[in-house]
């Protein structure tokens, strides 16, 4: 199979400026070996747009495609530190093996993105089911909804669960 031959106007920009953002992502990641796979998932994400030769400020686009890319791999960095924080708890014997613990690392970035697909309410109510253990009534009250509000969302909620599971089956 041959690769896919770069529009040449993507060409232009990735030359022109991808030392400059992996530059900018360096200063504010800090470490030049993640701002440069960052970079480079910049300039993977746009590749196949065609309106790149009218870009005016590339920079600006750039940008504006990179935060989203940063703002991504931060919660992945903050939910990867809660769970290895969660697993440094553990009592010895029953700590997993790396392939379980990628396993769980890939199944929890699975449900991140899928509540992630949720409204902010929907999410906040299945949330504080779930983890808090909250009762219908209680989030009702607390988020200042009705319980039938409560129950529609719960519902959306459990059928986002079901659809993220019959597209990963």
């Amino acid at each position: 199979m041959t690769a896919a031959v770069p529009h040449p106007h993507f060409t232009v920009l990735y030359s022109d400026h991808h030392s400059w953002l992996q530059r900018w992502l360096s200063v504010r990641l800090g470490n030049a070996s993640d701002a440069a796979d960052l970079a480079q998932d910049t300039f993977t994400r746009i590749i196949g747009r065609p309106d790149l030769g009218a870009l005016q400020e590339p920079r600006a686009f750039l940008t504006t495609v990179a935060k989203g890319i940063l703002v991504n791999w931060y919660q992945r960095q903050a939910l990867e530190r809660a769970y290895l924080e969660a697993l440094a708890a553990l009592p010895e014997p029953t700590a997993i093996s790396p392939e379980q613990r990628l396993l769980v690392l890939e199944t929890l970035h699975e449900i991140d993105a899928m509540l992630d697909a949720l409204p902010p309410k929907v999410k906040q109510a299945f949330l504080m089911a779930q983890l808090d253990g909250m009762l219908y009534a209680d989030i009702a009250a607390q988020l200042e909804l009705s319980l039938i509000t409560v129950k529609r969302y719960m519902k959306q909620a459990f059928l986002q669960c079901l659809l993220t599971m019959d597209s990963v089956a």
